[in-house]
């Protein structure tokens, strides 16, 4: 009689191998393990990876199209992140150039400089620098000469005009569009200003701080049809793109519940950023940065620090929540809550600061029976990460994935009383870097660069990923296509913030009318 044939692999059956080999004594131990293992990496690659269509690419950076005509940029606020954004755009400092390659010398496997160079020249130039602090406003322009990616011994020279004014920057011919890296309490009138001035917008999160804004906004935008893109570069993190495939496969089944966080622990982390010693009244326009938003008596600690209060910023709720509430809303496409409670208080820092440093908030998902949930500390740095709680499994998500089998699935019931599905051990993953996706048979490997709200990877190779996102909206303004993170993105994240924020700041609960489009 011939023998039976594993259902999976059409070889021998489990029952009969593992019968055979039982005979052996010590050798036998080992293989009938080796078979287990084998059968078990069988069926997770070749069944749970193929039967379910998950695609094997890695994410690659689309070729871009066609550049003959130079694109004209201006940057209004060029600090911290503006500078970031700059660099994204092919615009480094001098300075920050060859502090790179001094890095890079000491052979310590420091690739800053490396993945610099490899970015794609966009063909732009930087044509009006804006800043209120005098001593941003000079970084940016040396920063704008440096087509060259040069250190600080080629002698680069600026090529842009500064301008005193957000708004005769706005009022140049020889400016096609905008990065707006200013304060939030700035980002909704610039934004409105620059639309109107036919200036296409890449402007920073949070996108708004108060619902009027967020309205006026969104329609200027809209009406104006300009190319329109929000900064969360999280859009571009490669395991998101490849968690939101998983999930459209059914991997984790009806998704239940989402926990997102912050975790940090460090003074910049609480927005206790230091202190220019060289800042002062003579070269801040302290006027301009309050504009009619507030009347505050001139403070370095509140030019600097302006996060701590929300005359200018929007808490953990636009700077921090709102990343994670992005990375969701990419994936399983969210939108916005029917209803929102948050609470919190300042229980670390106490140092005169109006937004919370521990935070939480509920968004309720009720025709969609799920809720997400957000919880933050800038005053602990325990490990926390994304996950993602289905019927079938939960995902974890950061730079990596992993998908870990839940032992009452209804799907992998039998596959688990079958022993070929160990709960204890992870159904599928994903490494940014790898070429291609795999069943997990062995300890997840390291992961890269945390939430990949820095760098992501492409094609194996490490990229940044506020270049990627600058260079997509580029690339969108060239096509008359719709960045990731247009205005409709933008308008949903926005109203989510703001309901985190009156919910705090009102100790109620808030609700959305999609039908009206209004908070109730």
């Amino acid at each position: 009689m011939e023998k039976e044939k594993d259902p999976i692999t059409g070889k021998m059956d489990r029952r009969n191998m593992l019968k055979g080999l039982a005979g052996i004594p010590l050798m036998g131990a080992f293989a009938i393990a080796w078979w287990r293992k084998r059968r078990r990496d069988h069926y997770l690659k070749n069944i749970i990876v193929t039967e379910l269509d998950i695609d094997s690419s890695a994410p690659v950076i689309p070729p871009s199209p066609s550049r003959d005509k130079v694109l004209r940029l201006g940057i209004i606020g060029a600090g911290s992140r503006g500078a970031h954004l700059l660099r994204g755009a092919g615009f480094a400092h001098p300075e920050r150039i060859q502090e790179w390659k001094d890095g890079a010398a000491l052979d310590t496997g420091d690739k800053r400089y490396e993945d610099y160079l490899t970015q794609e020249d966009l063909n732009v130039e930087l044509n009006g620098v804006c800043d209120i602090y005098d001593i941003h406003a000079e970084k940016a322009l040396l920063a704008s000469g440096n087509v060259n990616r040069e250190g600080t011994d080629a002698g680069v020279v600026p090529h842009a005009k500064r301008y005193r004014t957000y708004q005769e920057l706005l009022r140049a011919d020889d400016i096609d569009a905008v990065i707006i890296g200013t304060p939030d309490h700035w980002h909704a009138q610039m934004t409105i200003d620059a639309a109107r001035a036919g200036k296409h917008v890449y402007v920073e999160k949070g996108m708004t701080r108060t619902l009027d804004e967020t309205y006026d906004m969104v329609d200027t935008v809209k009406e104006s049809g300009i190319c329109f893109q929000l900064g969360h570069q999280g859009r571009q993190t490669e395991s998101y793109i490849k968690a939101k495939e998983a999930i459209e496969k059914g991997l984790l089944g009806k998704i239940n519940l989402i926990e997102v966080c912050t975790n940090r622990n460090t003074p910049n982390g609480a927005w206790q950023y230091e202190i220019d010693e060289k800042a002062g009244p003579h070269n801040i326009d302290w006027e301009q940065f309050n504009g009619p938003y507030s009347n505050h008596s001139f403070s370095l600690e509140k030019f600097f620090r302006w996060r701590c209060w929300w005359d200018y910023g929007t808490g953990l709720s636009g700077d921090l929540f709102t990343h994670e509430y992005d990375a969701i809303n990419q994936i399983i496409s969210l939108g916005i809550p029917q209803s929102v409670v948050s609470s919190g208080g300042i229980y670390f820092f106490k140092d005169g600061r109006e937004v919370p440093d521990v935070w939480q908030v509920t968004c309720e998902y009720p025709e969609r029976d799920l809720t997400l949930l957000y919880s933050a500390s800038l005053a602990s740095s325990r490990n926390r990460g994304k996950v993602i709680m289905g019927h079938d499994g939960h995902m974890e998500l950061g730079n990596n994935i992993t998908v870990w089998p839940d032992i009452e699935s209804t799907r992998f019931r039998k596959m688990i009383n079958q022993g070929i599905i160990d709960p204890q051990r992870p159904l599928y993953s994903y490494v940014p870097g790898k070429k291609n996706v795999d069943a997990v048979t062995s300890a997840t490997e390291a992961y890269f660069a945390g939430r990949g709200l820095l760098y992501t990877y492409r094609e194996g190779r490490r990229v940044d990923t506020t270049y990627l996102h600058i260079k997509e909206w580029l690339d969108c303004i060239r096509t008359g296509k719709q960045p990731s993170c247009n205005i409709d993105q933008g308008f949903e994240e926005a109203i989510t913030a703001q309901m985190a924020i009156i919910s705090y700041r009102e100790n109620r609960k808030v609700f959305w009318d999609p039908e009206k489009k209004q908070l109730i």
